[in-house]
């Protein structure tokens, strides 16, 4: 007679198998409820963040935009003064050419002068007189040598203002030079975005480089070297005029009225200009909740990926600027953004990681 086969080992109840997927399915219904929680935060966060780098972007380059604007206007002006500058250094030596000439024709002067009293020496007797010829040639002696020492104060006064010019002007072109610079590398920094081939991490890039100015710092030093070119070109138009019209009043019976017309034509000036189907039924969605959380820890990583690229585009900015040339290398508005979107990026690249280790 055969004997029934029993399987060894525990043995359960039906009750126990129940309870078993009852917890089964109650487990997985918790971890879809938790999945789902977990996803709607991350999606909630990611779009709180993403709107927040995108915001902090267009920010961001809406500030270079307008250093950028403020650097091209003060380039504008210092051009403009650069243009007048040069063409008062070319008016002022221009006449301290003629005062040089009209000096060198006194000297012509002063010889016939001299020539003629020393040829009325040779009068003999009761001839030699002083007579009003000698007096006027005498007085005319005197009166070239006081023109002369006139002249020539007027060409040394003339000879230390074009001093005084050229200094202005060099500092006005390395001021101008300066600020192309700094144009071409905030045109640069506007350029760069996430799909740019060369952002990336810098070391450090919200550190304040040695030589930072203040922005007030660097209006003031444009505006003190524009206000210097402007004072010492107006002390060269008076100059200018003195001379002119000295040379007038020493040559009036030859050219006072081209003395006087070269006056008037010199004395213009031009302006300077970013259970199993339960279970199968439960699998199911478990299977779709972990394909959706699989979708959402994509999401999350691609955003980390965007964030990423746009923590590179700041840093990279970040860097670039702090090329900057001499006095350009102020703590400006563009600046104060830049590194107010590094430290929100941060923020949100480890929001986003936290996230996705929770979401994993």
């Amino acid at each position: 007679m055969a004997l029934l086969s029993v399987k060894p080992g525990q043995r359960f109840t039906v009750p126990d198998w129940q309870n078993n997927s009852l917890l089964i399915s109650a487990d997985a219904e918790q971890q879809r409820y938790n999945s789902h929680h977990i996803r709607q935060e991350g999606r909630a966060l990611r779009n709180e963040t993403g709107n927040q780098a995108r915001w902090d972007e267009h920010n961001t380059r809406t500030r270079l935009n307008d250093r950028i604007t403020s650097v091209d206007r003060w380039r504008e002006a210092l051009a403009r003064c650069l243009t007048d500058i040069d063409l008062e250094i070319d008016a002022l030596t221009k006449v301290k050419e003629a005062a040089e000439n009209a000096l060198q024709a006194k000297n012509l002067c002063l010889d016939v002068a001299i020539e003629c009293l020393t040829f009325r020496e040779s009068r003999r007797d009761i001839d030699v007189v002083r007579d009003p010829v000698e007096e006027e040639l005498l007085r005319e002696v005197k009166v070239i040598e006081k023109i002369k020492k006139e002249l020539q104060q007027r060409v040394d006064d003339a000879f230390k203002q074009l001093c005084l010019l050229k200094e202005a002007r060099q500092q006005l072109s390395c001021d101008h030079r300066h600020k192309v610079e700094t144009l071409e590398l905030d045109r640069q920094c506007v350029s760069f975005n996430v799909t740019s081939g060369n952002i990336s991490f810098k070391v450090n890039p919200t550190r304040i480089p040695d030589g930072t100015t203040a922005l007030r710092e660097w209006e003031l030093n444009s505006q003190c070297n524009k206000d210097r070119a402007e004072a010492e070109m107006r002390a060269s138009v008076d100059l200018r005029g003195a001379i002119t019209l000295s040379i007038a009043q020493t040559n009036n019976e030859l050219d006072a009225q081209r003395i006087a017309t070269e006056f008037a034509l010199r004395k213009r000036i031009r302006d300077m200009e970013g259970a199993l189907s339960e279970l199968r039924w439960q699998e199911q969605n478990t299977l779709e909740e972990i394909a959706e959380m699989e979708e959402e820890i994509r999401q999350l990583e691609e955003d980390l990926r965007k964030r990423t690229l746009d923590l590179k585009v700041a840093h990279t900015r970040l860097e670039t600027r702090t090329y900057r040339p001499h006095v350009e290398l102020c703590r400006d508005q563009a600046q104060y953004g830049l590194t107010d979107e590094v430290q929100q990026l941060e923020g949100t690249i480890r929001a986003l990681q936290q996230k996705r280790t929770e979401s994993q």
